[in-house]
């Protein structure tokens, strides 16, 4: 009979530490409705979340957290069926490079979007490329690689690297350069295990370093995903993650367009009884049996008791036109330069 190890066995000698570990089961992620930032059904991570020092991102709880060394953790598990669209792969930081899994859950799903930081998947493959670390050189090359391909970029919004102002202009530019099609930013929880690794690996100013374990940085990260989507729309991209099949009429893209609008006003604190009530009809269009746009051709998307008047018309306006005047008057308040005026 074989030895059982337990999860996490530690054995030493006079010049190692010996770990071992049960391969960990495949994460995955269903969700009901589109949630930002990804609007993803199905989130799939083949890689343990601390897997990068000294900061290390976890791409869907989206926190940040200290990371003394590198915890390469691997599922060994595959897809066995195909899940449902749209899917995101976390394949971010150095261990896609090594071992490719998330390649692997590609070819279940070849239509989905692969998160990176390191390596780029197959060429017709929908990539997000991770501006993190902030390393221009690394990212840059990905950049020229992606280049004639589907793409965008995500920053992680983190203070006080993501946040400098010629670091996100610089990406903006080189984005739009080498044909990204978005570029969005991502609101990630620093915590204070982060913000330490971060002032031990920085020359910090006095005001910074105070910023950075006393203030409160919301406002901070807000302004500046806001001042990230009015880069994006300066630069003629997309202001957020667009999903592969974003010019289809479906349920869960109007969902979509409904959230992103909820969301903002929220980050706004616009009428926020108002983004709540529409982020409540875009959840039950996600989730209609019927497709809206054959309930619009029919009758009325008004019929559809779960929706407010407000959802109605932007939905209505959207499967006409493509467009929502309401939608984009929410957009045209989010952008906003942090440095307008000055």
């Amino acid at each position: 009979m074989g030895v059982r190890y337990p999860a996490a066995l530690y054995a030493r000698d006079d010049t190692a530490l010996i770990l071992y570990r049960k391969a960990p089961p495949l994460r995955m992620q269903r969700f009901s409705s589109p949630e930002p930032p990804y609007w993803a059904a199905t989130v799939i991570a083949p890689y343990g979340p601390r897997r990068a020092s000294p900061v290390a991102i976890d791409y869907i709880d989206l926190h940040a957290s200290g990371a003394d060394r590198v915890e390469c953790v691997v599922s060994e598990d595959t897809l066995t069926d195909a899940p449902r669209s749209p899917v995101l792969i976390d394949a971010a930081e150095w261990t896609e490079v090594i071992y490719r899994r998330g390649e692997d859950a590609l070819r279940m799903a070849p239509n989905a979007m692969q998160l990176v930081t390191h390596a780029l998947p197959a060429a017709d493959a929908y990539t997000i490329v991770s501006a993190w670390p902030l390393d221009f050189d690394r990212i840059e090359r990905l950049f020229q690689e992606a280049s004639g391909r589907r793409w965008g970029v995500v920053v992680p919004v983190i203070f006080p690297v993501t946040t400098d102002l010629a670091a996100l202009d610089r990406l903006a530019r080189s984005a739009q350069q080498h044909g990204a099609r978005f570029l969005g930013a991502l609101p990630v929880d620093v915590d204070a295990t982060a913000r330490k690794a971060l002032a031990q690996s920085m020359t910090l100013d006095d005001e910074s370093y105070e910023m950075l374990f006393h203030a409160d940085l919301e406002p901070l990260s807000i302004a500046t995903e806001r001042h990230i989507a009015a880069l994006a729309h300066e630069m003629t991209l997309a202001d957020f993650v667009v999903p592969p099949r974003w010019d289809e009429k479906s349920n869960w893209n109007g969902a979509i367009l409904l959230m992103l609008a909820a969301t903002r006003m929220i980050a706004l604190k616009h009428d926020v009884e108002l983004a709540t009530r529409i982020a409540r009809s875009a959840r039950a269009v996600a989730q209609l049996d019927k497709p809206i746009e054959r309930i619009a051709q029919a009758a009325s998307l008004s019929i559809v008791e779960a929706l407010d008047e407000i959802s109605v018309d932007v939905l209505t306006d959207w499967l006409e036109s493509g467009r929502s005047a309401f939608a984009d008057h929410i957009d045209k308040q989010w952008r906003l330069r942090r440095d307008a005026g000055v």
